[in-house]
């Protein structure tokens, strides 16, 4: 049996993917061989050393310890595209409520006391809570991967002058964008041109705080900015002082923290990004299809800390690899099956940074008892993480 632990409550279309005949899946599992996870912090969790991987239902993984995983040799998943249809729709809303004096004037009708004349008092207090049109804007999109993506093609119907920045866009994603989606060549020509800009980056070292005192001075006065990627991509004291200028109209966060409550002109939105039924199902689906397949044929997709790989299960045995990006290893790998008289049926490798994968497959019973003696031998090279047989 395989053990599956639920750090989190996981939609059951994902969770029955798993047969219990083979997979023992729950929140009480012991010594995990696989985990799937959606908002639970990992990093002080001490992992068993059966450990494989580590599914995040969800496409961001500040949660999970991605260093100690792949020192360890366990991949972790996530599930790149499965809420891209859920962010988006918010964005639009996001867009609206940036827009619009919508839950001020909200807010004001709830205070309309009674016998009043409601609908008097709403036409003579409306004007308050008058705001503009997104027709004719300029949006800025900051990364156009599964969810930018989206939201520049669904912006161009709203009647939007779209222009997005991302240096790292795939080939794929490329094509599915609108040819009416200008291309930015820096994140200046958005800050310069945009009148909404919505992000859509994960947090790194390189784009924690871009929007700080000296982004915000190269942005149009009035610009009103949608955050629904991460907390951190924003400096909040800097956003403040611009809200309370001018310079920034209205900011709308899903993050929502001691800080941004506090601030008039931020809109909070209560972490609903991927909040959906239909968010949370496909992401568990994704998580587990992943999980299953890693496990039971040691292919890879979707990982953030090893490279996708994939070999045909042709019913011979595999032998799964995971190393370092470093020469002449997998020639030691090589070396210790040749050494043995077991000859190599099929092989693939892939490497992603300083991290890579062997597949090999072997005919079956060419092993003959040899599994222990192998792994250590390989286990034994310098740079070897993990080594599997399935």
């Amino acid at each position: 049996m395989k053990n599956i632990k639920l750090m989190n409550k996981i939609a059951a279309c994902g969770t029955d993917r798993f047969d219990r005949a083979v997979y023992n899946v729950g929140e009480d599992v012991a010594g995990a061989d696989a985990i799937m996870v959606r908002s639970a912090a990992l990093h002080d969790m001490e992992f068993n050393p059966e450990l494989l991987a580590i599914a995040r239902c969800g496409a961001g993984v500040n949660n999970i310890p991605i260093d100690r995983c792949s020192e360890a040799g366990i991949v972790v998943f996530n599930t790149p595209g499965a809420n891209a249809n859920a962010v988006k729709e918010l964005v639009l809303c996001a867009l609206t409520l940036a827009s619009r004096g919508i839950i001020a004037g909200i807010d004001w009708v709830k205070t309309i006391g009674e016998g009043q004349d409601v609908a008097k008092t709403v036409e003579k207090g409306k004007g308050a809570f008058a705001g503009v049109e997104l027709a004719g804007k300029t949006l800025g999109i900051v990364g156009l991967g599964a969810i930018g993506g989206l939201v520049a093609n669904v912006a161009t119907h709203l009647g939007m002058d779209v222009i997005g920045y991302d240096p790292y866009i795939t080939v794929d994603a490329a094509w599915r964008l609108s040819r009416s989606v200008r291309h930015a060549r820096s994140l200046d020509e958005i800050y310069e041109q945009a009148d909404y800009i919505t992000l859509h980056i994960p947090s790194l070292p390189t784009t924690r705080g871009m929007i700080n005192i000296e982004s915000l001075a190269k942005m149009k006065n009035g610009v009103r900015l949608i955050n629904l990627a991460r907390a951190d991509l924003v400096n909040v004291p800097d956003i403040a002082a611009a809200l309370e200028s001018g310079k920034v109209a209205s900011y709308v966060t899903d993050f929502p923290t001691e800080e941004t409550v506090k601030v008039p002109g931020i809109i909070n939105i209560p972490h609903l990004g991927a909040s959906t039924g239909e968010a949370e199902d496909n992401c568990a689906v994704m998580a587990a299809d992943e999980l299953k397949d890693y496990i039971e044929n040691g292919n890879i997709r979707n990982s953030v800390n090893f490279p996708n790989i994939d070999m045909p299960a042709t019913g011979n045995r595999k032998v799964v690899v995971l190393h370092k990006n470093l020469p002449s290893l997998i020639a030691g790998i090589t070396s210790v099956l040749s050494g043995r008289g077991i000859n190599i049926e099929n092989m693939t490798n892939k490497s992603r940074g300083d991290n890579a994968c062997t597949l090999l497959e072997i005919a079956d019973g060419k092993f003959a008892g040899l599994e222990d003696e192998i792994s250590a031998s390989i286990s034994a090279i310098q740079g070897v993480l993990r080594v599997r047989f399935i």
